[in-house]
């Protein structure tokens, strides 16, 4: 076995290997970048705050969709088909394909990679399989920086695979220019059990599985929701939210969710909604950065390290009211803050 002290440190790569690799394209210096992103050590945070500031004037031009959907919609067979299609148009494609955590390991359970196997292998395509480490929202904590990235990579279009359907997806409406929801045959049954904030967080429908002896159901599905839609309040001004169906199997029915793509930002780009978006965007990410940076800097704290465990004992039998405990260690933060 070799020692500790005879083990290489693994060399760091410069900032401007990083922002020449993204630059010309290269997936390897992409997925590299991404990790350092990703990681928690303070000196890659700092590493990867600059990159992000000399890649930034390099990205904002792609087309940022986030894709949600009900259990066995179909999500990544959907993707992958529709991601194939516009490689084959031209389109360079990033798929930030968010797996759900391992409550222990906090890693992926699945891995996209082996799910959209004709994607990945794609020239054009991109694909990065991310742990939502319990993030609200079904998205990974860097998921905005990572989209950032793929944009300076070249990507055009930036494809977000949620975790599931519900309330909290209104973290991916902070962060994409376009919302799509997939979803099966029963309209009328799944909207009983869907809550009317969901519904009006989409930019569209889209009814799956649209072929064989379920096309005549999923066809009836897409008219029922379009009535349906007419008395809801739409997620984008100026936008009538739509349902299209399609198969992702035989591929009909996948040109009409890329014509509504379009129409959707021709539309919002005339009447100025989406560049007003982009900018809430921005906006929202500063604003969840600052409240990430307080908890990680008041849990890393020494003094609150020595006095949580006490604390929460405390509160925990009963001694001391939760809303004292609270106010109690936020004092001992900040007097340690100004100590400092």
């Amino acid at each position: 076995m070799v020692s500790n002290r005879f083990r290489k440190k693994k060399k760091s790569i410069p900032i401007q290997q990083y922002v020449e690799g993204i630059k010309s394209g290269d997936r390897m210096t992409l997925a590299k970048a991404i990790t350092l992103i990703e990681s928690n050590h303070p000196d890659h945070f700092q590493a990867g705050q600059q990159l992000l500031k000399e890649i930034l004037p390099l990205t904002g031009k792609s087309m940022r969709i986030g894709i949600t959907g009900v259990p066995g919609a179909g999500k990544s067979t959907f993707i992958e088909r529709f991601g194939t299609d516009l490689c084959q148009m031209g389109k360079k494609v990033a798929v930030l394909a968010i797996d759900p955590s391992s409550t222990i390991s906090q890693g992926s359970i699945l891995g996209d990679k082996t799910r959209m196997a004709q994607l990945s292998r794609e020239e054009n395509a991109f694909i990065r399989p991310s742990p939502s480490g319990g993030t609200l929202g079904g998205v990974h904590r860097k998921t905005r920086e990572t989209i950032l990235l793929c944009e300076a990579a070249g990507y055009d279009m930036i494809l977000v695979e949620t975790v599931g359907v519900g309330q909290s997806e209104v973290v991916v409406r902070t962060m994409v220019d376009m919302f799509l929801m997939l979803t099966i045959t029963g309209a009328g049954d799944d909207l009983q059990g869907m809550k009317k904030g969901m519904m009006e967080l989409v930019d569209a429908i889209i009814v799956t599985k649209a072929d064989g002896d379920n096309k005549e159901k999923a066809i009836k599905t897409r008219n029922e929701y379009n009535q349906i839609l007419r008395l809801l309040k739409a997620a984008t001004e100026g936008w009538q939210t739509k349902a299209v169906a399609c198969s992702s199997i035989t591929g009909e029915g996948i040109s009409d969710v890329w014509e509504l793509i379009l129409d959707f930002f021709n539309s919002t780009k005339k009447s100025g909604v989406f560049y007003a978006r982009r900018k809430k965007q921005t906006t929202d990410w500063m604003l969840t950065s600052i409240r990430e940076r307080l908890e990680q800097t008041f849990f890393q704290n020494e003094q609150i390290k020595k006095r949580l465990p006490v604390v929460q004992r405390n509160v925990e039998t009963g001694r001391l009211p939760v809303s004292i405990a609270v106010e109690n260690l936020l004092a001992d933060f900040f007097n340690n803050q100004y100590k400092e």
